[in-house]
């Protein structure tokens, strides 16, 4: 019995710890336009997106850089999480809107602290 607990313990500790390590944006779809357009993610983490569609249409997100497919339904939302990200640009676009939907995600390595 005491093995259960402490297993269950370090695993609520665990998921604490990677849940820490992920960085979280939120990006609004409307008038077929992501806002904000660039965002900048630390990079060698996990990234949370939660996307809201204040349209009355349908639309997908795309990235072919990040490795995602996620539909959105009108005037809803969803979340989905990609990387750990290498520095970089990647782009992504509202696959039904690609004119006006589109952006780009900049990840960038953490600046060390100042060593005085």
């Amino acid at each position: 019995m005491k093995a259960i607990v402490l297993f269950c313990l370090l695993s609520l500790g665990l998921a604490g710890a990677a849940s820490a390590e992920e960085a979280r944006v939120t990006l609004e779809l409307k008038d077929h336009r992501f806002t904000p357009a660039e965002i900048s993610v630390p990079s060698d983490q996990a990234i949370r997106i939660r996307l809201i569609n204040r349209d009355g249409a349908l639309e997908e997100f795309d990235s072919d850089d990040l490795g995602v497919e996620e539909d959105v339904t009108p005037h809803g939302e969803v979340s989905f999480t990609v990387g750990p990200l290498k520095p970089g640009r990647y782009r992504f676009i509202g696959e039904l809107h690609a004119k006006t939907a589109y952006g780009v995600l900049v990840a960038t390595p953490a600046t060390a602290p100042d060593a005085h």
